[in-house]
């Protein structure tokens, strides 16, 4: 599974983080980005999650 974080909707609200920050990280900026595009097995649930969770709609997963 695949991550990612659209630059222009992400708004820095930093729940991805919160959840997952085995993957998310924020940036200098306080935008989420992605430490780890190839998300692990383990955290794919987390991730599907925050994305669901994303208020802007920012992060994409791609199976």
């Amino acid at each position: 599974m695949k991550v990612s974080v659209d630059d222009d909707r992400c708004r820095g609200h930093g729940i991805c983080c919160d959840l997952c920050p085995e993957v998310f990280d924020l940036s200098d900026d306080g935008y989420a980005v992605v430490e780890t595009p190839d998300v692990p097995e383990e955290f794919e649930d987390t991730v599907r999650s925050a994305a669901g969770l994303c208020p802007e709609h920012a992060i994409t997963v791609v199976n």
